[in-house]
């Protein structure tokens, strides 16, 4: 298929032989009408051979040598044509061509000084030549002719104008929409780097996030288990001791499946083949044996099966808040509360230890709270911290209830 580049190329190949075309036309009709019309003498039809000569050769100069329409080429051009139709009428046909170049020859209000002069011309060609007339109507028509050659020629032009316009505005506008595509291009680069800079930035927090809240928190509960049991040692408590270890020992397996899990990305092993209200009620009644404490779990309102993730969030909230009571409450009492709304589920954990002052600068547990807040929050809930010296610790998560299966 031809490009739009070949085509037009083709058509500035045809432009340039069509002068000649014209030129050898206009040359043979007047030659075959010399004896009716034209140079009479032997000697003006010589004049008449060695102009239309100059007129090849000006033409082929200025199109082939200059390559580009001048003035000096059209003005040239435009002598030579106005000396051929003074001695033949019919030399008009070439005249034509001036009504082509005279936009590219020329700027301004000059174009439309060019395009009457080669109206003028042709307008005289067609009366018949130059005057005075024999005829009265001759010198009648000349005006008429040379107004309907200027304004056809005109209304050629305007629109020609009208098209280089429109070429120009569509040549910008493919300017534009190139430049588009290419910060398009670029600022999708750049959201690819951002993204990949993000899943990396996201995937560090969540394994920060799956190592404090398990494998952090089983290996504080062995070492806990493990100073219990040098505690029972030391008073030759046997029975006791091997139930610390035990213990100890079952804690660290399962800090081994969680760190399994946790680089895997899957789902907690406590929600593997249970629903939440399950999973939590067996957490807490861990934790109490661990660290006999007293510890309820209650479910308000009907439990539904939530999303994945949803059930995954509240269960290590649930955790951490539990570790961090062990950690640092001192409490004798903790109570965990888990509501289905209609929109919303809310886990609550309550406890009457010591308390703290969350305006005070912050403990090693900041980024236990922290780790909960961001969860709560990755799932555009939201997580409330009430505390105060004395008064024990309150924190609550609330999370919109997305059914299982939701996208």
């Amino acid at each position: 298929m031809t490009s739009a580049i070949e085509l037009e190329q083709q058509w500035d190949r045809n432009l340039k032989v069509l002068p000649f075309v014209l030129l050898a036309l206009a040359t043979a009709v007047c030659v075959a009408t010399f004896p009716v019309m034209g140079p009479v003498t032997v000697t003006t039809r010589i004049v008449f051979g060695v102009l239309v000569a100059a007129t090849a050769v000006w033409t082929w100069r200025w199109t082939y040598v200059h390559t580009r329409p001048h003035p000096v080429g059209y003005i040239g051009r435009t002598v030579l044509v106005a000396a051929l139709t003074m001695l033949h009428p019919l030399f008009c046909i070439f005249a034509w061509i001036g009504f082509l170049d005279a936009f590219d020859s020329f700027r301004g209000r000059w174009r439309w000084v060019a395009m009457a002069a080669t109206a003028l011309i042709m307008a005289t060609g067609q009366v018949g030549g130059p005057p005075p007339y024999d005829e009265r109507w001759q010198g009648a028509l000349l005006p008429v002719l040379f107004l309907v050659n200027f304004g056809l020629a005109s209304l050629m032009g305007r629109y020609s104008i009208h098209l280089d316009t429109v070429s120009q505005e569509r040549a910008d506008t493919i300017v534009s929409l190139e430049h588009a595509l290419a910060e398009n291009a670029r600022l999708q680069e750049q959201l690819l780097a951002t993204s990949r800079e993000s899943g990396v930035r996201d995937e560090r927090e969540r394994l920060a996030r799956e190592i404090h809240d398990t494998i952090a928190q089983s290996l504080a509960g062995v070492v806990a288990q493990l100073q219990a049991a040098e505690g029972s040692a030391d008073a030759g408590d046997a029975g006791d001791v091997r139930r610390r270890v035990a213990r100890a020992t079952e804690m660290a397996r399962t800090a081994l499946v969680e760190a399994r899990r946790s680089v895997q990305d899957l789902t907690p092993a406590e929600l593997a083949d249970a629903r939440l209200p399950d999973a939590l009620s067996a957490s807490v009644a861990t934790w109490r044996d661990d660290h006999d404490v007293e510890a309820s779990f209650v479910v308000v309102g009907e439990a539904a099966a939530l999303h994945s993730e949803v059930e995954a969030t509240l269960l290590r909230i649930a955790q951490e808040a539990l570790a961090n009571v062990a950690k640092h409450a001192g409490a004798s009492r903790v109570g965990v509360t888990l509501t289905f709304d209609e929109s919303e589920v809310i886990l609550d954990v309550r406890d009457d230890g010591c308390g703290f002052d969350p305006t005070a600068p912050r403990r090693d547990s900041a980024f236990g709270l922290g780790v909960m807040r961001n969860r709560a929050q990755r799932l555009t809930g939201t997580f409330t911290l009430e505390s105060a010296p004395g008064t024990g610790t309150a924190i609550s998560a609330t999370i919109p209830a997305l059914p299982q299966g939701a996208a």
